[in-house]
C-alpha cells in the first residue's frame, strides 16, 4: 500500500483557509474509517498507508479535502471550480494508435510556500503525488502518465504530434539533446519505461508554438519546463489509454494545486477525431442506486436527512429520490425491485466508485456501521456441505493422524523446481507468469512435492524428524486440479515406512472396505524424484492415483538437502473418482 507523510502544519493551514480548526487528536479515531492505516500521528507529522481503493487520498491536499466533511462536518465540495481558459492544444490524427487520450489543464497563482524550504517541500510532495498516481491509477504509466510544467517557460498554443526515433530534444536533468532512441536505451527513465512504446516506429511528443518539446509521454519531460521555486503557474498534461484513469489523474493534480490557492483553467483540446473538448471537467457525477439495494444490503432504511448526512461526510451530496422506471430484473442488485432510486452526487475524481454497491458502502461508512441497528436474518442460513469438502476433511484427518503437520506454500514456482530437479515431465502446457517479479516465481505449480522439498530446505537447520503435508490446487494444462503430497525427513527413512503410510491412507479413505483392487507398480529409473527400485505407482481400478517412494539423494541434493526422506504425490481428483464415500 502507498505510504504518505503529511506535515500537520500543512493540514492546519489548509483547514484554516476553509474556516476549520484542525484537531490532531481526532485523526487517530476517525481517519482509519476512510481506508487508511495510521503509522504515526503527532503534532508534527501524519504518516499513513492508503488502501488501494482510495487513490484520491495520496497527498496532503487531497486528503485534507476528504477529511474536512468526514471529520469536521464541513460542507462537501464534490465539484472543482474550473474557469474557461484561452490556451488550446491540437492533437494530430497520428496519435490515434500511439497515445490516443490526451488531456490538459492550467492552474495559475499557486502558493508554493513562503520560504525556500517550504517551496522545496512542495515540489517534492507534488512529484511524490504524481508518482503515486502513476502507480495507483496509471498502472506504471501504461494507462495514464502525468506531466507537470512551468507555464512561464512555455509558449502556447500546444501541439501533440508523432516523431521518428531520430528526433532530438533536451530531456529533463540533461544538458544536451538526445534522440528518442537514445532516451529509450540510455536515459534512466527511458530504460524504465521503454517497454510501453515497444513496437512503435513513431513516438508522441507535446510541443509549443516555438516547437520546443514539453513532454515525451509517457517517458520524460523536456528540461526547460522544470518546476522551480519561482513557479506559480502550471500546465499539466495527462496522456494514456484509459479515459477514466487519465481524467482522475488530471483532476487530482488540479485539486492538489487548487488547495494551495490555485485557479484552475480549462484547455481547449482539439482531439485526433476532430472533436473539441474543454478539460478538465470539474463537475460532479450523478449516480442512481435503488433504495431497495441499500435496505437489502445494510438492513436499514435511511430517511432523507440521514442520507444527506451520510453521503455528505463522504464528500458527496444527496439530490433526492425519483420513481424507479426500470422493470425489476431477477438476480441483478442494481435493478432489485420496483420502488424508487436515490440520486447521489459524487466527485468525478472518485475513481473507486464503479458500481452501485460502492455507493452503498459509502453510505454505511458515512452513517457509521455501529448505528445501522440489528436485524434477524431474512433468508435461510442452513446448507449442505459440498461432497469434495467432506473428502478433503477426511483426507486431512487421516494425514494428521499419521503424524504429519499441515503446511501451506505458494502456488507459484519455477521450471527448475517443478520439472528439472524432480525429473517430472510437464503435463500439458505450464501456466507461466507474463511478467514475473523474481526468477523463483515464473509459473503456476503442477505438483506440490517440490514446494515441500523447498520448505524443508529452508528449515534444514532444525532438528529431525520433519514430517509435513500439503493439499491444494495445482494448474495443469491451464486447468485447476486438486493434489496433495507429504514429505518425511527422518534419521531412518525407508520405502517400507512410506508404503505403510500409503496403505493406512487408502484404508481410512475406504479403498479396503469397498474391496477395490490396489496395484503397486514399479517405476523406471529417473522417473520422478524417487530412488531406483524404491518407488511405486499406486493404481486403483486401472487409474493411477499416486506415486511414492524414497527421495533420490541426487534430487535431495539439488534442493540442498542431505537427509534420508520419503514422500508421496497424490491426485485427489482421481482418488475421489475411484473411492466412493464409504458413508454414502
Amino acid at each position: 500500500m502507498p505510504t504518505i507523510k503529511v506535515e500537520q502544519a500543512l493540514l492546519h493551514s489548509i483547514m484554516a483557509a476553509h474556516g476549520v480548526k484542525h484537531e490532531v487528536s481526532r485523526l487517530m479515531d476517525e481517519l482509519p474509517l476512510l481506508g487508511t492505516d495510521i503509522s504515526r500521528c503527532d503534532d508534527k507529522m501524519l504518516e499513513i498507508e492508503i488502501f488501494p481503493d482510495r487513490p484520491d487520498l495520496l497527498c496532503g491536499e487531497t486528503l485534507a479535502h476528504a477529511i474536512r466533511p468526514f471529520i469536521y462536518g464541513s460542507d462537501a465540495q464534490p465539484t472543482l471550480v474550473v474557469e474557461s481558459g484561452d490556451i488550446s492544444m491540437d492533437i494530430d490524427a497520428s496519435l490515434e494508435n500511439v497515445r490516443p487520450i490526451i488531456l490538459g489543464a492550467v492552474v495559475r497563482g499557486v502558493n508554493c510556500g513562503v520560504d525556500e524550504e517550504e517551496k522545496e517541500n512542495f515540489i517534492k510532495a507534488m512529484m511524490d503525488h504524481q508518482e503515486k498516481l502513476h502507480f495507483a491509477l496509471g498502472r506504471g504509466r501504461r494507462k495514464a502518465s502525468i506531466g507537470v510544467h512551468d507555464l512561464a517557460t512555455l509558449s502556447p498554443p500546444f501541439r501533440v504530434i508523432t516523431v521518428p526515433a531520430d528526433y532530438s530534444f533536451i530531456p529533463l536533468q540533461m544538458s544536451k539533446p538526445m534522440s528518442i532512441s537514445e532516451i529509450l536505451t540510455s536515459h534512466e527513465k527511458g530504460v524504465d519505461y521503454a517497454h510501453l512504446l515497444e513496437g512503435f516506429t513513431h513516438f508522441p511528443v507535446i510541443i509549443d508554438s516555438n516547437d520546443k518539446v514539453l513532454s515525451f509521454p509517457p517517458i520524460i519531460n523536456g528540461d526547460h519546463t522544470t518546476i522551480t521555486h519561482s513557479t506559480n503557474d502550471f500546465f499539466i498534461d495527462v496522456t494514456g489509454w484509459d479515459q477514466r484513469a487519465c481524467e482522475c489523474c488530471l483532476l487530482l493534480i488540479c485539486l492538489q494545486l487548487a488547495a494551495r490557492g490555485g485557479k484552475v483553467e480549462s484547455v481547449k483540446t482539439n482531439t485526433w477525431a476532430g472533436e473539441q473538448v474543454d478539460t478538465p471537467d470539474g463537475s460532479a457525477v450523478i449516480h442512481e442506486i435503488p433504495n431497495e439495494l441499500v435496505v437489502d444490503i445494510l438492513g436499514h432504511d435511511f430517511n432523507d436527512i440521514q442520507l444527506a448526512a451520510a453521503i455528505g461526510r463522504m464528500g458527496g451530496r444527496f439530490l433526492g429520490r425519483q420513481p424507479d422506471k426500470e422493470p425489476a430484473v431477477a438476480n441483478k442488485p442494481d435493478t432489485m425491485m420496483a420502488g424508487h432510486r436515490l440520486l447521489l452526487e459524487m466527485p468525478r475524481w472518485r475513481f473507486d466508485i464503479l458500481h452501485p454497491i460502492d455507493l452503498v458502502e459509502e453510505l454505511a461508512i458515512g452513517h457509521g456501521y455501529e448505528d445501522l441497528g440489528s436485524q434477524m436474518p431474512q433468508h435461510p442460513t442452513s446448507a449442505h456441505p459440498r461432497p469434495d469438502a467432506i473428502f478433503f476433511r477426511r483426507l486431512r484427518e487421516c494425514l494428521q493422524g499419521l503424524g504429519l503437520q499441515q503446511v501451506q506454500s505458494l502456488t507459484l514456482s519455477n521450471h527448475r523446481d517443478q520439472f528439472d530437479a524432480p525429473r517430472w515431465q510437464m503435463e500439458g502446457e505450464a501456466t507461466r507468469i507474463h511478467n514475473p517479479i523474481t526468477s523463483e516465481h515464473t509459473l503456476m505449480r503442477q505438483s506440490i512435492l517440490p514446494g515441500l522439498l523447498r520448505l524443508l530446505s529452508a528449515n534444514r537447520h532444525h532438528e529431525l524428524p520433519q514430517r509435513v503435508y500439503e493439499s491444494g490446487i495445482c494448474i495443469r494444462g491451464h486447468a485447476n486440479c486438486n493434489r496433495a503430497a507429504w514429505l518425511c525427513a527422518e534419521p531412518v527413512s525407508s520405502f517400507a515406512s512410506g508404503r505403510g503410510m500409503m496403505q493406512a491412507l487408502l484404508r481410512d479413505l475406504g479403498a479396503v472396505a469397498r474391496g477395490l483392487e490396489v496395484e503397486w507398480q514399479t517405476m523406471n529409473e529417473n522417473e520422478g524424484p524417487w530412488m531406483a527400485g524404491r518407488a511405486a505407482k499406486i493404481v486403483i481400478s486401472g487409474t493411477q492415483v499416486a506415486e511414492m517412494g524414497e527421495v533420490d539423494p541426487m534430487v535431495a541434493d539439488s534442493f540442498g538437502l542431505r537427509v534420508p526422506m520419503h514422500g508421496a504425490e497424490l491426485d485427489i481428483d482421481a482418488l475421489r473418482a475411484v473411492i466412493p464415500d464409504p458413508v454414502t
